[in-house]
């Protein structure tokens, strides 16, 4: 199975990309492709073999999904690594890179899109996530 690694540089400090990265109340605010898509609800209790749940669907309620797994591994504010329900594993780490944090996300890649499209789609998840952080 293949493997793709995203990732981003946040300007920020490591306890403030920490807390809207696993809390409910920021998931909501960036955890989403594009404008036209909105995340209305997320539950993260973020322990080891705990689960979270992130609703995501577009802003005309057209359709939607529940992006949901189970926590592998926590190491505070450096690594999360989860199975998502079809049993693919992401990795997550945080790392200090001068005044930033680097966040790289690898995932097993699903067979339905090109990995390019799973790239593009993780990634443009995660630059919407550095935006809300470095807007707050």
């Amino acid at each position: 199975m293949n493997r793709i690694t995203v990732k981003t540089s946040v300007k920020a400090d490591i306890d403030k990309v920490w807390n809207y990265w696993t809390k409910p109340e920021h998931i909501t605010n960036w955890n989403f492709a594009s404008d036209e898509w909105c995340c209305p609800k997320a539950e993260n209790n973020l322990h080891p073999n705990e689960k979270f749940s992130w609703r995501m669907e577009p802003k005309d309620g057209s359709m939607g999904f529940d992006f949901e797994g189970t926590y592998d591994k926590i190491i505070n504010k450096k690594l999360i690594s989860y199975k998502m329900s079809d049993g693919r594993k992401v990795d997550i780490e945080f790392k200090q890179n001068g005044n930033e944090i680097e966040v790289s996300e690898t995932f097993d890649a699903e067979g339905t899109n090109t990995d390019e499209q799973q790239r593009a789609g993780w990634q443009a998840i995660l630059e919407n996530f550095k935006k809300y952080v470095e807007s707050e």
